[in-house]
């Protein structure tokens, strides 16, 4: 709670730093990926979101599977991406059957590519309209090419919170529910939580703490990611300004003092920006993710960034904050590393 309520950035950044150091040295990691977002057509009507559409609103869009399919291989040959990180809207005629074809054929299509795909809200939503249970939803996906799940729609867990921002999806104890499953059934996943919008810090802390918790329970988590909420063209813009650098920081330091027993904390440049991710990178984050390509959440929130890095870009980035970078696959197995230039 000190850390969020009266901070000495350079007091804990030195701390969060230092055990960042003794997890990974100088290491600093990225990924070559590619974030597809098949719809943004949602029976859901978070009031953070900026992405969801109606069906037949202007600006609503729906990528049938050989689109989809061909869009991605397109940017594959391209970029040469390792990782496809795919989640979109809960579409309310197209989503259990379409999901699993997508997937079998993406996999057909690039087996090579690593499918981080679902959020557990999407998991939880099939379950829901199948009527079958998460196990079996999971089981099923898994058939069908998924590898492993991405961390979207933890928000915070705080009920307080999900009944103001998010009333309708998921609820936490689904969202970890889901991860446990996953977990057991030997997938890999993302953890995440959604800041700067109505969270008190005692709901930060309790967040990081259940996260922490599962993990205890399951070692199932990857990475944790703190997210920046963005206002823009959401029901909070009236009310809500972007965070500002120092909170971003906070949220950083206080995940790598917090989660002992995740390995890794990734600043996500889209949200943070570049040159605050490359400062992270000395305040506790080991992870820049990756080159992303055509992000769309975001950017319809009001980022400015951009929608994807270039791989030189990335590692120019890492090595002028002092870091080696090195690229890894979805799972954090080392393919390459480039030295300090």
């Amino acid at each position: 709670m000190e850390i969020l309520t009266n901070f000495d950035l350079l007091r804990y950044g030195r701390l969060a730093n230092r055990e960042r150091e003794r997890r990974h040295g100088d290491r600093a990691y990225y990924v070559i990926n590619f974030h597809l977002n098949p719809t943004n057509i949602c029976v859901y009507r978070c009031m953070f979101c900026a992405f969801r559409r109606d069906e037949g609103e202007a600006g609503a869009y729906f990528f049938e599977v050989p689109h989809a399919v061909e869009h991605c291989v397109e940017a594959h040959r391209r970029l040469g991406f390792t990782e496809i990180h795919m989640v979109g809207g809960m579409h309310p005629t197209r989503h259990w059957e379409y999901s699993l074809d997508l997937l079998r054929a993406l996999k057909a299509a690039l087996p090579q590519v690593h499918l981080k795909a679902f959020t557990a809200v999407e998991i939880q939503f099939f379950a829901r309209v199948t009527g079958l249970p998460v196990e079996a939803v999971l089981e099923r996906m898994v058939d069908a090419g998924l590898d492993s799940l991405p961390g979207g729609g933890a928000e915070i867990f705080a009920p307080r919170v999900r009944r103001a921002i998010c009333a309708e999806k998921a609820s936490a104890e689904e969202w970890l529910s889901v991860h446990r499953l996953a977990h057991r059934m030997g997938l890999k996943s993302t953890s995440t939580m959604l800041y700067g919008h109505i969270e008190r810090p005692e709901e930060v802390v309790d967040h990081i703490l259940r996260i922490r918790d599962l993990q205890d329970e399951t070692s199932g988590f990857n990475v944790f990611i703190p997210l920046a909420f963005h206002p823009e063209n959401t029901n909070f813009e009236s009310t809500r300004r972007p965070t500002t650098g120092l909170r971003d920081l906070k949220m950083l330091v206080l995940s790598r003092l917090l989660l002992d027993n995740v390995s890794h904390i990734k600043a996500y440049w889209i949200m943070l920006g570049e040159k605050l991710s490359q400062v992270a990178l000395s305040f506790g984050v080991d992870d820049f993710d990756g080159t992303v390509g055509e992000e769309k959440i975001t950017h319809m929130a009001g980022a400015t960034t951009p929608q994807e890095l270039p791989t030189e870009r990335i590692r120019r980035i890492i090595r002028e904050a002092g870091r080696v970078p090195v690229q890894r696959d979805s799972l954090y197995d080392l393919l390459e590393m480039a030295g300090v230039a």
